[in-house]
């Protein structure tokens, strides 16, 4: 576990060079946990909600508006705004397995519908994938590659979508729900099995679901506003988990903002990269 080291934590990747990397969201930075446990921070922009790494070395990110590559080096190159209005930012994204980027969207203030879900392909030509969308958020596809998970986060579900190339998500339906008492889904990954791994926002856990849908596991996280999950580690088998201060008193909840980690019974898959 780390300590306390982001306002807004979102969004863990085990990056291919065996660091584990992720957000410190509405502050714009990307962190890195090093080996020899210390944090190095890494500012993109005014927001950065989600990054992936790129087949020829550096990143490529969600930033407020739209896009950002980010070189080997260090320096950050944003593409255009996808859309103009300053009350929408990005959220949440991950890599499909045909190489391209996928990033949603929300409001700031939460508004019904005001999000929605971008492909960023590796010509760096964007579409608009989902349109109605109120907090775009997890995301990841099954180690087949012919179905997606997804979140959008106030409809206490994860759902299932059918996925190609050439069709993009197709056929949606309910994979899993959430009561509200046990909190509200954010971000996910999908292990190397096909299960599952959902964050519980205020419900300081995340929940393991098989490839049926059913609830096998639950990893209690001393943290209310847990975000994000990724698995990782030398073995593969280490689950890491990103929390959230947003909002908190500075008193409340101290060991939000920590990134936790527990050692699971199932490998994670392999990152997946942008192609561009």
């Amino acid at each position: 576990m780390t300590a306390p080291v982001a306002q807004h934590g979102e969004g863990p990747v085990w990056w291919p060079d065996g660091r584990l990397r992720w957000v410190d969201m509405l502050a714009g930075d990307v962190l890195s946990l090093e080996a020899d446990g210390r944090v190095e921070r890494h500012h993109v922009g005014d927001v950065v909600a989600a990054l992936r790494p790129r087949i020829g070395g550096g990143a490529v990110t969600g930033v407020e508006r739209g896009f950002a590559l980010c070189d080997p080096d260090g320096s950050v190159r944003t593409l255009e705004p996808v859309w103009g209005d300053p009350g929408v930012r990005m959220n949440e994204g991950a890599c499909a397995p045909d190489g391209s980027f996928w990033c949603g969207s929300m409001a700031y203030d939460a508004g019904p519908g005001r999000g929605a879900l971008y492909r960023l392909a590796p010509d760096l030509s964007v579409t608009r994938e989902l349109t109605d969308v109120t907090i775009s958020n997890g995301l990841d596809w099954h180690p087949d590659g012919t179905t997606a998970y997804y979140v959008d986060t106030p409809t206490g579900r994860i759902d299932l979508f059918d996925w190609s190339p050439d069709d993009g998500l197709t056929r949606r339906r309910t994979f899993a729900e959430i009561a509200p008492a046990d909190g509200t889904p954010d971000g996910l990954t999908v292990d190397g099995e096909g299960g599952v791994w959902v964050a519980l926002w205020g419900g300081s856990a995340v929940r393991r679901y098989a490839p049926d849908g059913r609830l096998d596991e639950v990893v209690t996280v001393a943290a209310r506003q847990v975000t994000a999950c990724a698995l990782g580690g030398p073995g593969g088998d280490e689950l890491f988990v990103t929390t959230s201060r947003e909002g908190l008193a500075p008193d409340d909840d101290p060991l939000a903002g920590c990134v936790f980690h527990a050692t699971v019974g199932v490998r994670g898959q392999a990152v997946r990269r942008f192609a561009g």
